[in-house]
Formats: C-alpha cells, sequence, structure tokens
C-alpha cells in the first residue's frame, strides 16, 4: 500500500506542476485569445483536488498516518476553490468568448497558496 501512497503523492505533484505551470504560461503570455486558463491548468487543478482527497483517505484510513485536520481542512478548502474559479473562468471563456483574467490569476494564486500551506504549515 505505500507504493501506491507513493504514486498518488507523485501524481498530486505532476498535478501542481501542471495547475501552477499552466498558470505561469497563461500568465506570461498575457493569456490566450479567450482569456480563460489553459487545459493544463484546468486538468492540474482537477488532479490536486483528487488526489489530495486520495492521499488523506489512504492515509487515515489505510496506513494509520496522523494528519493535521486543520491543515487538511484549509488545504482542501483552497482546493475546491482554485478548481471552482479556474473551471469558471473556462466556462466563461467558452460561452462569451471573453477575458476572465481576474479569475485566471485568482486560480493561479490560490494554487501557490495553497502550495505554502502544503509547505510553511508546520
Amino acid at each position: 500500500m505505500d507504493l501506491i501512497y507513493s504514486l498518488v503523492v507523485a501524481l498530486h505533484l505532476f498535478g501542481m506542476a501542471a495547475l501552477v505551470g499552466g498558470y505561469l504560461v497563461v500568465a506570461g503570455t498575457g493569456g490566450d485569445r479567450s482569456g480563460g486558463p489553459g487545459p493544463v491548468m484546468l486538468w492540474g487543478a482537477r488532479v490536486q483536488l483528487l488526489t489530495g482527497l486520495v492521499i488523506v483517505g489512504l492515509g487515515e484510513a489505510v496506513l494509520d498516518y496522523d494528519y493535521d485536520h486543520a491543515k487538511v481542512g484549509v488545504k482542501l478548502a483552497v482546493s475546491l476553490v482554485v478548481v471552482a474559479v479556474a473551471e469558471i473562468a473556462a466556462a466563461r471563456a467558452r460561452k462569451r468568448g471573453s477575458a476572465a483574467p481576474g479569475l485566471v490569476h485568482a486560480a493561479g494564486a490560490l494554487a501557490a497558496l495553497n502550495v505554502l500551506v502544503a509547505v510553511l504549515w508546520g
């Protein structure tokens, strides 16, 4: 089970790389033509949320890890907002064809915040 846990953690890190890297690409190019988040950023946000849930579930239920539930709650809340904001920005860009740079920047900033919470929260 440790191997599966480690693989999910690796997927979680790939999701973080896709989300933050995707944001940096979109922000660095001034956004794509629609102004929405790119597919890499969207999938990174989705992967982050799902793998984070699996990590905590496996750790708590199977591996008997002891997590800081306040930290997990904060990270879950921020992750839900990141996914929601990214999905809303993508939907607006598809539907209206209009830019939603504020939403894209919010998703990127909140993703960076979530990384900082993961690293800096004792």
